[in-house]
């Protein structure tokens, strides 16, 4: 899928909703404060922060995860580096990342050298606090079992399962937990029940705990130590 860009559409002033599967790419209530809810909480972050966490991500999308992590990695005042790792299959032009990020004043310095670096072409960008991004540009499918590196955190943000199943399916959960650190986490904001136990059947340990906003349920998982 190398080559194919997001094509949007925009709800409530700077939402982008994916045109490919009819889905907003964070919450129409508060996209910031689910991400905190959804990624980091549910990763059990800030707390666990550590130089040389490593952090993966299933769909980067505007960025907005990223970047609120870093803010937590900031304030959080952890020496050395974080490592973030992103896969997108459908890459954001850069005027439209801007133009979404915008919505969250707050990060608007982390953002600045992630857009600029963007509209550059980088994929390869550091970012404050020494937090080094990387994101691949290639479905996840074929991607991810080619990875060199291993997670100590996994965000799981692709669209839908409903609306694009293809980045929910039994082998890629099954290629996360071969790239999960020992006592690895994951979270997401869905609770649907085949992703649930296509994650159980790829060895993690599953719980189904409260969601953001009118979510009601979300999924946690561990990768047990061994």
């Amino acid at each position: 899928m190398q080559g194919q860009r997001a094509v949007l559409e925009w709800r409530e002033g700077d939402v982008p909703v994916s045109q490919q599967f009819d889905d907003p790419y964070y919450s129409l209530e508060n996209g910031l404060d689910e991400t905190r809810h959804v990624f980091l909480a549910g990763n059990d972050l800030p707390d666990r922060f550590r130089d040389g966490f490593a952090i993966a991500e299933l769909g980067f999308g505007t960025g907005l995860n990223a970047l609120t992590t870093c803010q937590a990695w900031c304030a959080a005042g952890a020496p050395g580096t974080l490592h973030f790792t992103s896969f997108e299959a459908f890459p954001m032009a850069a005027e439209d990342m801007a133009r979404a990020l915008a919505h969250f004043p707050e990060l608007a310095e982390l953002a600045a050298p992630l857009i600029a670096g963007w509209q550059a072409g980088a994929r390869d960008i550091t970012l404050p606090g020494n937090m080094q991004l990387h994101v691949i540009e290639a479905d996840a499918r074929s991607a991810l079992p080619h990875w060199q590196g291993r997670a100590d955190a996994w965000y799981l943000d692709g669209f839908s399962p409903a609306k694009n199943p293809e980045l929910w399916g039994a082998d890629l959960m099954q290629a996360v937990h071969d790239h999960s650190a020992p006592g690895g986490t994951l979270a997401t904001y869905t609770a649907a029940g085949f992703v649930r136990r296509g994650l159980a059947e790829a060895g993690f340990e599953v719980a189904r705990v409260s969601g953001y906003g009118r979510k009601r349920h979300m999924t946690v998982a561990r990768n047990p130590k061994t």
